[in-house]
């Protein structure tokens, strides 16, 4: 089963010593057709920060909706699985999980027919967000409370090729980038009390192929697909063979065609010259050392990501693919930090690992505070949070009360200083009784912590634009 950070981390390091059998074949290629001496570790470095989220994405959507043994699995393709609980530490499939509002998930093959998504009226004062993900990790629309308001409605989602007619009743038409992609629901749960009330919101998702929502027999199936097994062993040795899968499934866009051509040149991708897996030996090396920058060069830049505002690192990574145009580092990062990230329009994810002072958060070294002045809560349209991850995994750590986060409905039950401020406690045991309520329990070791702000307030104060706006939030605090 793919976990934790195995998927992010290390993945070039076991390639080095990747399999040389079968090699004999690149070892016969012409020097016209191989990269030729470190050109391949060159390639392998821009392919590897290119190919990571689709990689990742591969991985997630093998995890929840074809292998059914993997501990992870929600549904089959074209079926909703509405998540009954918010995460907690023990799932795992995804980085820095959202614990704010229950999921629901539909992975979309789109081959043979669109997919009509079809969303019940929800009470204004409820948000919700239904996110459309492409294989290329391209944030390409949305549903929901900002992007569509609160009343029901039918959408249909067509694959890159789709050339058919809207049908009456359809309110809009979402084109994905590639035949397979995911639907991502949030539903906003109030308090633990109101899971029930989630759960007939959930029960109102709809999920249809177009030849059933029109009533009509399906004339066309879609072949079966041999999906290659990943877990994390698998990901780090067999890296660019699962980008050779996946790529077969997403349609070259006018700024890819010049990457796609040098992938080619290593056996990646449609018109490839020979198979990845039969490089030589010195090839292969070649490519494990670039996939080890690539890996590096992610790492920090996921480190720098943003500006940096009182500790917080504050960006606006994911979006669509204008919003990327061809920045694959950017791409990369915004998986690597959080796959299946928002845009800045739906939500913001101020994050941190250090203090107001620079230095490392560590749980097992100090306790921490949060304060935030009277009057300076996070501004959003629907509501805010502070979540809790493990430093190391970047997944949500098991601790005494069940809390994973801090948001803003939970206000009403913490207590506020004399003065109207908020302070927050970030720490490993316990505050005490007197300030429990007010308490994040943080892991015994490294602590990474992101804010969300869904749907931000456009208007002063705002955290828009990102880095800049006039909202900041306020540093954490070391205890003295």
């Amino acid at each position: 089963m793919l976990t934790k950070r195995d998927l992010l981390r290390s993945v070039a390091l076991a390639a080095i010593t990747a399999s040389t059998a079968n090699s004999a074949l690149a070892q016969v290629q012409t020097g016209a057709e191989r990269p030729g001496f470190l050109k391949a570790k060159d390639i392998a470095e821009a392919g590897f920060i290119y190919g990571l989220p689709i990689v990742m994405n591969y991985a997630v959507m093998h995890e929840y909706a074809i292998d059914r043994n993997s501990g992870q699995f929600k549904a089959p393709f074209n079926q909703i699985k509405n998540e009954p609980n918010v995460f907690t530490y023990k799932d795992t499939a995804i980085v820095t999980p959202n614990s704010d509002t229950p999921y629901s998930f539909v992975w979309m093959d789109l081959r043979a027919e669109p997919i009509v998504l079809s969303v019940p009226a929800i009470d204004p004062k409820r948000y919700y967000s239904v996110m459309l993900c492409d294989g290329n990790t391209y944030n390409y629309g949305y549903i929901g409370s900002r992007a569509t308001g609160s009343e029901a409605g039918d959408y249909m989602v067509v694959g890159p090729d789709w050339k058919g007619a809207t049908p009456p009743g359809i309110k809009k038409v979402f084109r994905s980038g590639t035949q397979f992609s995911v639907a991502g629901y949030r539903t906003q749960l109030f308090n633990p009390d109101d899971l029930g009330n989630v759960s007939k919101v959930q029960d109102g998702y709809k999920v249809q192929t177009l030849s059933a929502y029109l009533k009509e027999p399906a004339t066309i199936g879609a072949a079966a697909i041999d999906f290659p097994k990943i877990d994390k062993q698998l990901v780090k040795t067999n890296f660019f063979e699962f980008l050779d899968f996946a790529l077969q499934f997403s349609p070259p866009q006018e700024n890819e065609k010049e990457m796609r051509a040098q992938l080619a040149r290593i056996g990646v991708g449609p018109g490839k010259t020979f198979n990845f897996k039969d490089l030589s030996l010195e090839d292969k090396l070649e490519v494990g050392l670039g996939m080890k920058e690539g890996q590096r060069k992610v790492d920090e830049a996921v480190a720098n990501v943003g500006k940096e505002v009182n500790g917080w690192r504050i960006s606006s990574l994911p979006g669509d693919s204008a919003h990327y145009n061809g920045d694959w580092l950017k791409r990369a990062v915004a998986a690597q930090a959080g796959i299946y990230g928002n845009d800045a329009a739906e939500a913001m994810y101020p994050l941190t690992r250090v203090d107001g002072e620079g230095q490392t958060l560590d749980g097992s070294k100090k306790n921490y505070t949060l304060t935030f002045p009277p009057g300076q809560l996070p501004p959003v349209n629907a509501f805010w949070s502070l979540t809790m991850y493990d430093g190391k995994t970047q997944l949500l750590i098991e601790n005494p009360i069940n809390r994973y986060l801090v948001n803003s409905p939970m206000l009403p039950s913490m207590k506020t200083n004399a003065d109207g401020s908020l302070t927050l406690y970030v720490q490993n045991k316990s505050p005490g009784a007197d300030k429990e309520a007010n308490w994040l329990p943080a892991p015994d070791g490294p602590i990474y912590l992101v804010m969300r702000l869904y749907w931000p307030r456009t208007e002063a104060p705002s955290v828009l634009p990102a880095g800049e706006g006039t909202w900041k939030p306020p540093a954490i605090a070391a205890a003295k």
